[in-house]
């Protein structure tokens, strides 16, 4: 019994530490958007007034994307279940596929609209700076203490 006491007295503070620094690592949407905004503005070296006009379309374009990608998470949850058909699993992919079709329309759409507000050269470095921002979180998840990725099947 004492070294089951013991053993939880050790390891109880280990609990907390994770604990804490899973809140350090988690962002409210506001700090992650505020965060993402100020790394591509410097990477895509924006002036405050490119930045100003720039970022409402883009935080708009984000958030299409956003609900189009939440509508293919619950079809895909839809197929979850063992006593899925194959017509059921037709319509779940089919629809997945359809909101992945509707985000590059709305990507292309979304560039037209980028280029009365930014020279293309700039267009080009916030692509570069999205994709690298992405890398940045992801590092910092599995630095975190996060477990890596399932391994594939």
């Amino acid at each position: 019994m004492k070294k089951l006491i013991t053993l939880l007295f050790c390891c109880l503070p280990l609990h907390f530490v994770q604990a804490e620094e899973g809140c350090a690592q988690h962002l409210s949407p506001e700090e992650f958007r505020a965060k993402q905004e100020a790394f591509i503005t410097e990477r895509a070296e924006l002036t405050p007034e490119e930045a100003a006009r720039f970022f409402p379309i883009y935080f708009e374009l984000q958030a299409a994307k956003r609900k189009l990608n939440e509508e293919a998470f619950k079809l895909m949850r839809k197929g979850d279940n063992k006593a899925t058909t194959d017509e059921q699993y037709t319509q779940i992919l089919t629809g997945v596929f359809d909101r992945r079709l509707a985000i590059s329309r709305l990507d292309k759409e979304y560039f037209e609209k980028f280029k009365k507000v930014l020279p293309l050269r700039k267009i080009y470095l916030v692509q570069r700076a999205e994709i690298r921002f992405s890398r940045e979180v992801i590092k910092g998840m599995h630095k975190k203490g996060s477990p890596p990725a399932r391994p594939k099947k």
